[in-house]
């Protein structure tokens, strides 16, 4: 095994210790009953709400696939898309290190798309940078509208709280300036990268934004069915709790989730409250995310033993 590989292994065992910790100091506290029991206290209609934002979620993410493709200046149909796109980030966002895994995924469709390696790298790049514009504006706004919870976990006082939010906030602002002003290419190793125009660059914004505002209404939907939650407060949690997911990288977020939305909003973020978010958000997806995959290996062999076929009957008669 290389040194590289023994230090990827290395952090994503302690990754997943971090993840048991915390998973052990979360549910120490209840017995299975009162887990059972807090589960069953969310109404079925706040579940198929929070079910359809995050259905609403994960075709928002297809946009960003949409967006990076059109970008590239190629045409792939959205379905396609859609398809590639889901099924990599339901995986990728249970694996961890979604980059990476999710980038895997991608690749293995996008490839028999036509796609090249390079064009993929630039659509992983293009979906992480809208990723991060949009946790950006997002959280840039949630720490101006509700200073309070932010600071009390940053050990800020709001009006700290409220400058870092306008400090966000220009980040996307200037990423939109510099993509009206600069055409030229930025060249990264052996690769070359070009900003996109300014109305896709404006997309990117938009539909990174929206796109995390769904899953913090998802979010909201579990927190409001147990106790009266401003959306915002939902908003700071889940923003908060998704950077110390990107920073740790641990699997799914396991703990690293649950751990910062109790923290946030103590008083309504109940085990079964959280339990019901991750099978919403994560769970079903991975689900429904698995049996895609495994369908379309399937009809992906029985096409090309089909091409295959034909080729070779082809080739039969021309001889």
């Amino acid at each position: 095994m290389s040194l590289k590989s023994m230090i990827w292994n290395g952090l994503l065992v302690a990754a997943l210790c971090f993840a048991v910790f915390l998973l052990y100091s979360i549910f120490e506290q209840y017995s299975l009953d009162q887990i059972v029991q807090s589960v069953r206290s969310i109404p079925l209609s706040n579940f198929c709400t929070a079910l359809l934002f995050a259905t609403a979620s994960y075709l928002c993410l297809g946009c960003f696939d949409l967006l990076a493709i059109r970008s590239l200046g190629k045409s792939l149909p959205y379905p396609k898309i859609a398809l590639a796109s889901f099924i990599s980030l339901s995986l990728g966002h249970n694996i961890g290190f979604a980059g990476l895994s999710s980038g895997a995924f991608r690749y293995r469709f996008y490839s028999r798309w036509g796609l090249t390696t390079e064009d993929v790298a630039k659509i992983i790049l293009f979906c992480g940078v809208t990723v991060g514009l949009g946790l950006v504006t997002l959280g840039g706004l949630a720490l101006i509208v509700n200073p309070g919870d932010a600071g009390r976990l940053l050990r800020l006082d709001p009006a700290s709280v409220r400058i870092f939010g306008l400090l966000a906030l220009t980040v996307p602002v200037v990423y939109a300036g510099l993509a009206f002003f600069i055409r030229s290419k930025l060249r990264l190793w052996r690769w070359s990268f070009q900003l996109p125009r300014f109305s896709i660059a404006v997309a990117q914004v938009g539909i990174g934004t929206i796109n995390f505002m769904l899953v913090s209404a998802c979010l909201h939907q579990m927190l409001s069915a147990l106790g009266d939650v401003a959306f915002f407060r939902s908003v700071t949690a889940y923003v908060l709790a998704n950077s110390a997911v990107l920073a740790t990288h641990v699997p799914g977020g396991l703990g690293v989730l649950e751990a910062t939305v109790s923290y946030v909003v103590p008083q309504v973020a109940s085990i079964g409250a959280l339990i019901a978010f991750r099978c919403a958000y994560f769970f079903i997806p991975l689900a429904l995310g698995t049996t895609l995959l495994l369908i379309s290996e399937i009809v992906f062999r029985r096409s090309r033993g089909t091409d295959e076929e034909a080729d070779e009957r082809a080739e039969a008669q021309s001889a």
